[in-house]
């Protein structure tokens, strides 16, 4: 300990090491367990997989220098690079990295799915493949993925930090320890990890990836400290303790941002803001199954009114005064602006308008609401600000509701059960196709066995929906996404409040760092002077 000690002491003095804070708990550094943000930002920088994304979010090779796709449409070869090696580890000959093989990937994506790994992330491959037989060794640098039907996104999908490769011989060693000793072939790798405390990854002295004849990373060393309190890690950021700071917290974004965006005038210059899309929807879900009983004595089971309901909130004014313009209004679909084949002028969906809101109340037989029964909207503790403003909206409009606040786990348990039918959700995506989004609307996508919270049945969307599977166009696939997104707009199963934005901070020595719709932490060509 006295020894590492020393050497991190050394690092920080004549090394360029990136500090970087991680406000909540960090379970597992294995990726089939990478279920929040930060165990992605953590896996990202330790693992590497078959693809990976740009930061406009098209696919590019990884270990796959190359791929092929069988005109069926149903299995992919990978081509893998052999110049990609696991980091050292006493498990291997020598204590040093071997070579990065297809067999490799056979038996990560072979874990992934077994049940006894309880993968957070086994959904990747659910209902795509027909089991371990479906990946294939070829030979060393041969890998082959045979699907069950055709899955366009797949690409994107392997991108994933689930879909990471693994050393067998290291897994097998440590169990369910693996979870810290973390061994990939990214480009840092794992040195200590003091749960709550520290963790400090080094830089992969033999990474693959170069850029103009040098190799990645330029980083030395990334420690991350594990500040709970975000204000608190706000003022170490000021301090310059550390380097980069994400995501700024409702509570004191207004400390540092205007209502129009900017950052305010005490911080200018301290820092540099850098912002952009986010692939985050943030709605509220109406369910709409008739078959449930909570649906059927429900105002909401009107489609008129659930338009209304649209019609009655000013999302302008949401993203000015609630966001500090942080975020889209949400008037173009579901799926949320940055997604790849986003068209704001193609899917039309709510912007605010009272006399559209008041003439579909009188054509339900509600004229000013007059009538019908108070609504109960269920949110969570951390979004009552937000909740409380749309409550404002609606009275106004007289669509009289009734807020209910849960703890956010209660909340989720609820939605997952069909047992409230007006609720306040997100979804950020899983990998950025529009298919991950529209999926939440196929009727074969219930719950419990999808996440089709709303109920949502129809026939056209789902005939759209199992078409585009069977387009290798990505045009005519973003084409087909517009139309489905236009009839959920049109059937109103939910309100679209906006689309996230993301807000990242980096001190000013901070160089060549750039932000993407997913937020991944990608630090391979950051410079710090």
């Amino acid at each position: 300990m006295l020894s590492f000690l020393a050497c991190v002491k050394q690092t920080s003095s004549d090394k360029k090491v990136f500090n970087c804070n991680i406000d909540q708990a960090l379970t597992s550094l294995d990726p089939a367990f990478a279920r929040n943000q930060y165990a992605e930002w953590c896996d990202n920088l330790i693992y590497n997989g078959l693809t990976q994304l740009t930061d406009s979010l098209e696919v590019k090779p990884c270990i796959a220098k190359k791929w092929e796709i069988s005109a069926d449409s149903k299995t992919y070869i990978f081509h893998l690079r052999k110049d990609v090696y696991f980091q050292d580890d006493l498990n291997f000959s020598q204590g040093k990295g071997r070579k990065v093989v297809a067999t490799d990937f056979v038996y990560s994506f072979s874990r992934l799915i077994d049940p006894l790994t309880a993968s957070s992330g086994a959904w990747i491959f659910n209902n795509k493949v027909t089991g371990k037989n479906s990946f294939v060794a070829i030979d060393d640098s041969t890998f082959e993925i045979k699907l069950n039907k055709p899955f366009p996104p797949l690409l994107k999908l392997l991108t994933a930090q689930y879909c990471s490769v693994l050393p067998h011989e290291v897994v097998s060693f440590y169990g369910k320890d693996f979870r810290s000793h973390p061994v990939g072939n990214g480009p840092f790798s794992f040195k200590y990890w003091k749960e709550e405390e520290i963790m400090v990854l080094l830089k992969n002295q033999h990474y693959f990836e170069f850029e103009k004849g040098k190799r990645l990373p330029f980083l030395d060393a990334v420690k991350f400290s594990f500040i709970r309190d975000k204000q608190t890690a706000f003022l170490e950021f000021l301090k310059k303790k550390l380097d980069f700071f994400s995501n700024i917290d409702g509570s004191y974004r207004d400390d540092i941002l205007t209502k129009t965006g900017h950052v305010q005038e005490k911080y200018k210059g301290k820092f540099v803001l850098a912002s952009g899309p986010d692939l985050d929807t943030e709605y509220m879900g109406i369910l709409v199954d008739s078959t449930k009983e909570i649906v059927k004595d429900s105002p909401l089971k009107i489609k008129k009114i659930r338009q209304a309901i649209n019609y009655s909130i000013d999302r302008t004014k949401i993203v000015k005064y609630l966001q500090n313009s942080m975020g889209i209004p949400g008037t173009a679909g579901f799926i949320p602006e940055g997604m790849p084949g986003f068209n704001a002028a193609a899917v039309k969906g709510y912007d605010f308008n009272p006399e559209k809101a008041q003439k579909l109340l009188a054509e339900s037989g509600y004229p000013h609401g007059r009538g019908m029964a108070p609504i109960t909207l269920y949110t969570s503790t951390t979004y009552r600000d937000l909740i409380e403003y749309i409550q404002g909206e609606l009275e106004i409009q007289g669509i009289h509701t009734i807020l209910a606040v849960n703890p956010a786990a209660s909340l989720r348990e609820q939605i997952s059960k069909s047992t409230i039918n007006f609720f306040r959700g997100s979804w950020v995506a899983d990998y950025p196709d529009g298919e991950n989004y529209l999926s939440l609307f196929y009727s074969h996508n219930k719950v419990p066995f999808g996440p089709n919270y709303t109920g949502f049945n129809n026939r056209k969307f789902d005939e759209l929906f199992e078409r585009s599977y069977y387009l290798a166009s990505d045009s005519m696939r973003y084409s087909l996404n517009r139309e489905m997104d236009n009839i959920i707009m049109e059937e109103a199963p939910v309100v679209v409040l906006f689309y996230a934005k993301l807000v990242n901070l980096r001190q000013n020595n901070i160089h060549d760092m750039t932000i993407n719709p997913l937020n991944i932490l990608n630090l391979k060509r950051v410079k710090k002077q």
